[in-house]
């Protein structure tokens, strides 16, 4: 049995840990420390980001000595220690540490997704990222399901016991696959294409910018749905957040019946998201849903596409590195939409980093344009064109 599936589940797993308190950030502090500021909030996520994108190099340099499984299976016996511990803090100072903490061990689970492209052949690298991408926004939706029924129904708290437990279970797949034996081998090495290192910088601008303006609406997403709707509930807020994930696995079915032709222009997926955005900060119910819809489809067009070009331009020996290049420029753009988003709803109200992220979307097509016209001149490594469709 390949082990590509185990592994798919280990960042399945991950993802729904990670979301299950993504949109509920103001209201877990609300409930547990009494802080309700918004930069303060901007501020932890932003912080979390940045430790997370420091964190991942180091442990991509201690998986070459002793293996991606195996440092999967202590650092995640780690970081659930520590979500324990943040589930009975009480100190505001102390909940931050253990909870970058567990933030710095928890982030060793990116690299299942280069370890995987390395040993996956190239024409399936398509295939395999549409599936991890849509593994992320379905990891989106039960995250935010489970997180709001969490907080519906018990204390915040019980938020970090339920990631714990995620955390164990990723330690069992691990293990499991490490006693049968499952861990792939080597692939063959290929040299680096001439000019390919600046290409993968470029391609990480146009990446930053976009990761930026995706992120920017999610902060206060729920607080700004309950305000707009007029009805409460953190259940139904987490559903509508997670609007965009079940679109991505509407649109990932729908490709794998091969009835669209290929493309890898993001143009009009970044057009048809500005739509979405602007609907959405419209306020209304029906033109916010109908943003959603939108927005959805957009995420998960832009980032296939961008990810297959990725590995189209590196090399299966340099993945692993080129990938943490590109998370580096990724963590940026998060790091600034989640420091920018509290200042800026502070500022200009809830509705502001729709705007802002339209805007933002602007700029990304542009740089596109000015920075990967000559990348996307060049001929590609073949790949299978399942995700990457317009």
């Amino acid at each position: 049995m390949s082990p590509t599936p185990w592994l798919v589940a280990v960042t399945a797993v991950a993802v729904v840990s990670d979301a299950m308190l993504l949109p509920f950030y103001p209201q877990f502090f609300a409930e547990r420390f009494a802080v309700s500021d918004p930069s303060h909030i901007g501020g932890y996520l932003a912080m979390s980001c940045l430790v997370v994108m420091l964190a991942l190099p180091v442990w991509a340099r201690l998986a070459r000595r002793v293996g991606t499984l195996r440092l999967l299976v202590g650092t995640q016996l780690v970081a659930g220690g520590l979500s324990l511990s943040c589930a009975v803090v009480t100190s505001l100072p102390w909940f931050w540490g253990l909870s970058m903490a567990m933030l710095v061990a928890k982030a060793s689970y990116l690299l299942v997704y280069p370890y995987l492209m390395h040993f996956e052949p190239q024409d399936r690298h398509a295939t395999l990222i549409g599936t991890l991408s849509v593994v992320v926004h379905t990891g989106g939706i039960l995250g935010a399901v489970i997180g709001g029924l969490v907080l519906e129904h018990w204390q915040a708290a019980q938020v970090f016991r339920v990631m714990a437990v995620s955390d164990a279970l990723q330690v069992a797949v691990c293990l499991l696959l490490l006693r049968r034996g499952r861990a792939p081998h080597a692939a063959p090495t290929t040299p680096p294409a001439p000019g390919t290192s600046g290409a993968i910088l470029r391609l990480g601008v146009v990446m930053l910018v976009f990761t930026f303006s995706a992120t920017l609406t999610r902060p206060f997403f729920a607080r700004f749905w309950e305000l707009a709707s007029g009805l409460p509930g953190e259940v139904l807020a987490g559903a509508v957040f997670a609007i965009p994930g079940g679109v991505a696995v509407a649109l990932l079915a729908f490709d794998l019946l091969g009835r669209r032709s290929g493309g890898e222009a993001i143009v009009l997926p970044l057009a048809i998201g500005l739509v979405g955005l602007l609907l959405q900060a419209s306020g209304e119910i029906a033109a916010l849903l109908a943003g959603r819809v939108l927005f959805g489809w957009a995420l998960f067009r832009v980032t296939v596409r961008l990810e297959v070009r990725i590995f189209q331009l590196s090399t299966p020996a340099r993945y692993a590195s080129d990938f943490s290049k590109i998370h580096v420029f990724q963590g940026l753009g998060v790091l600034v939409a989640s420091w920018g988003a509290g200042g800026l709803v502070d500022a200009q109200g809830l509705a502001s980093p729709f705007l802002v992220a339209a805007l933002g979307f602007v700029l990304c097509a542009l740089a596109h344009r000015l920075l990967l016209a000559s990348a996307e001149a060049t001929p590609a490594r073949p790949t299978e064109p399942v995700s990457a469709r317009t």
